[in-house]
């Protein structure tokens, strides 16, 4: 193989996994992402297939100098995974937290569109591929997940966009919409309690890290006359929620 992969989030949960399949694949990695001693990590584990590019995603002027940086082997950027992104607070929207809303904002729509515009000409030359990590919650609405589910929603809608837009370029573009996993997702989102994301899993067998990892991999390596638009993956013990109906006393 002599492909290069950019994947935000790489620190943890299916950015890290992520990192790990596309370098077995024989893929050379960039890896990006806020902790800069778990990307040390990760180029330690991996050795040259991996170039650590460490910053806030949210800084778009830090973006531009990681992508200038970029050795001249990891220029010719095939895939671009937009992985990065959180959720944060589970109040009901009277009670949400403006700056919470900010937050996920910044990172799942401001940061994804700015770090996506920046690879398209790459991208369009390379007729590679952008693989767009998005969630059920930008389709199945449920209470607390307001802008959350909001920035969702954009990133599958952007995703159907760019492919318009893209058309006869051959690049790919596929939004990818997980159901319940278990990674870092609920103890960000809760500040931190490990009581309310076990209790979250609890009895269920959840979407691993590995799992979205095997799909992104296996979209990335489809024939290049394939596109995959939008992949939406749930465990088993998940299904569709019912609508809330309130009844007067």
């Amino acid at each position: 193989m002599d492909k290069t992969v950019l994947i935000t989030g790489a620190t943890s949960g299916f950015g890290r996994a992520s990192v790990e399949r596309f370098v077995r694949g024989g893929w050379r990695v960039i890896a990006c992402g806020r902790r800069a001693a778990r990307l040390q990590a990760l180029t330690e584990a991996h050795g040259d297939a991996i170039h650590a590019a460490a910053f806030d995603i949210r800084d778009q002027e830090a973006m531009q100098r990681a992508l200038d940086a970029l050795p001249a082997g990891f220029r010719d950027i095939d895939v671009l995974v937009n992985n990065a992104g959180l959720a944060l607070g589970t109040a009901p929207a009277q009670q949400a937290d403006l700056a919470q809303w900010r937050q996920m904002i910044d990172t799942n729509v401001t940061a994804l569109v700015t770090l996506t515009h920046a690879l398209l000409p790459t991208l369009i030359a390379r007729r590679g591929a952008i693989l767009n990590v998005s969630s059920i919650a930008g389709s199945y609405p449920y209470p607390g997940g307001n802008a959350y589910g909001g920035t969702k929603a954009f990133v599958t809608q952007f995703s159907l966009g760019l492919r318009s837009d893209l058309h006869g370029t051959g690049v790919r573009v596929t939004s990818i919409e997980p159901g319940l996993a278990e990674t870092e997702f609920t103890l960000v989102r809760t500040g931190g309690n490990e009581t309310a994301s076990d209790a979250l899993y609890a009895g269920t067998q959840p979407i691993t890290a590995g799992d979205i990892a095997e799909t992104l991999w296996w979209v990335a390596n489809l024939p290049p006359h394939l596109n995959i638009n939008r992949l939406e993956v749930m465990p088993v013990s998940q299904s569709f929620a019912g609508f809330q109906i309130h009844r007067d006393a």
